[in-house]
């Protein structure tokens, strides 16, 4: 029976494995939902030509690549919702605690599992992880890119100079990938034991985790709410999104980014969605580019170059151009605290570090700026490097994303850019100004606008 629910070249064997009867499970990673997930209807397709029932896990591991309660809030939430779906079709949900390599072995000799299924990340310790599984299990492994579009493999074999060189690969391919995706069924085969419901009381208060970061309340996470926030989106602000998308004193952007990360909403849908929303071409447009050929660059950054988060993944005409600056005065050097806080001489830096503390996004065009004056107040882009990936990955509720990285890298190193006039500490790395921001936008009327969100206490 060959149901082709999931295109082959979506998926890659990790491991071939030896063949026996017994349940398909997915191990839930990167793509946190039920629904128009590639990795779940793969999973669903290889239970159903061999007759099993299909469970799905998630492996729960405390201080993910540094997230604190507010990022971690947000997904169990989401996932806590994943569950009741699931077991609305039949799917029982398994929540496991630990690390992978040892937590996902374990379940999978004691359930006599068959086959094993995983979604797709680009992330060293995930692929580590992917690893360690595989080591560890004898069963056939398969890992399923459910999270681009087009699957990282497909789009390009190698690291992409920048967005130019991967646009044309992508648009190519997008047609055939850009489909509608199949409806999950409800599975006609039951899990074969009891299994208890998730203690989610136990697992919020057990989880050992940073309780610092606050949870942002105005955030709902889960499907649900991500469709709720796509829409309104296309309906409200998409038609002013190509004029009005770098001025972040209106709130334009889509939002989708916290859902897009968590996997709590799909790529795929959000572009089939958007095409119908076509009452402004040059929006549309725009939206799109950030959507998929933004998205899946920084994916392929983070698949082919393994030194994503760290100096020497830079290229080497921006480490040398920054090598023969890093003795240049700096006219600040501010500490940790002072820039976590939000108080540097620079009113707009400080605005943009507040909105992402308060709120846990920040503008995109401000990300940009954010990050090269860390650059400029630290007294190495080592450094500097490290400091605006903990404050990102700290706070923002998407942080831990390639998106990040890459975005970081850009602004810090040059990835997917050119050389630039040389200067003092930027070297040939593009540079932003305050003065360049006042002419693209209102900057006191968006400093102000963060000062009355700080003042409400949101």
């Amino acid at each position: 029976m060959n149901l082709e629910l999931v295109d082959s070249r979506r998926y890659r064997v990790i491991k071939d494995g030896r063949k026996i009867a017994g349940p398909v499970v997915y191990w839930m990673q990167r793509d946190q939902r039920v629904h128009y997930n590639h990795a779940l209807l793969f999973a669903q397709q290889k239970a159903l030509e061999t007759g099993q029932p299909l469970a799905v896990l998630f492996c729960l591991t405390p201080d993910y690549l540094g997230a604190t309660w507010r990022q971690y809030a947000f997904m169990l939430r989401s996932l806590e919702m994943v569950e009741k779906e699931l077991a609305s079709l039949r799917i029982p949900f398994f929540l496991l605690s630990g690390q992978p390599k040892t937590a996902i072995p374990a379940f999978l000799r004691m359930n006599n599992i068959a086959f094993l299924v995983t979604d797709f990340s680009p992330l060293r310790l995930n692929l580590q992880w992917i690893k360690n599984v595989s080591k560890k299990s004898d069963i056939p492994f398969y890992e399923v890119d459910a999270h681009n579009i087009v699957p990282v493999w497909e789009a390009s074999n190698k690291q992409e100079y920048a967005a130019y060189t991967l646009r044309p690969k992508i648009i190519r391919k997008l047609g055939e990938f850009l489909t509608p995706i199949p409806k999950l069924k409800k599975h006609p085969l039951a899990w074969k034991h009891n299994y208890p419901a998730t203690d989610w009381s136990g697992v919020y208060r057990n989880l050992k985790v940073d309780r610092s970061v606050t949870v942002i309340k105005t955030w709902t996470p889960g499907e649900k709410a991500a469709l709720k926030v796509m829409k309104v989106f296309f309906e409200k602000r998409l038609g002013d999104y190509y004029e009005k998308r770098n001025n972040p004193v209106f709130d334009i952007p889509s939002d989708l980014s916290p859902y897009l990360h968590f996997g709590q909403i799909a790529a795929q849908q959000v572009a089939l969605e958007a095409q119908r929303f076509d009452k402004n071409l040059k929006s549309q447009e725009s939206f799109l580019e950030e959507l998929v050929v933004r998205r899946e660059l920084a994916d392929n950054f983070c698949f082919y170059n393994d030194r994503y988060d760290s100096f020497d993944g830079f290229p080497r005409w921006a480490q040398k151009t920054l090598r023969e600056h890093s003795h240049d005065p700096r006219e600040y050097l501010y500490p940790m605290e002072q820039l976590e806080t939000g108080r540097t001489h620079d009113p707009l830096w400080n605005a943009a570090q507040k909105q992402m503390l308060l709120t846990g996004k920040m503008h995109g065009y401000l990300r940009m700026y954010w990050a090269k004056k860390i650059l400029a107040w630290s007294l190495s882009p080592e450094d500097a490097f490290q400091t605006a990936l903990y404050l990102n990955d700290r706070y923002e509720l998407d942080g831990r994303d390639p998106n990040g990285y890459t975005g970081i890298a850009w602004s810090l190193g040059g990835v997917h850019d050119r050389p630039w006039f040389d200067r003092p500490v930027f070297g040939q790395v593009r540079y932003m100004s305050y003065e360049g921001c006042q002419r693209k936008f209102p900057v006191k009327a968006y400093i102000e606008k963060i000062e009355r969100l700080e003042k409400s206490g949101l």
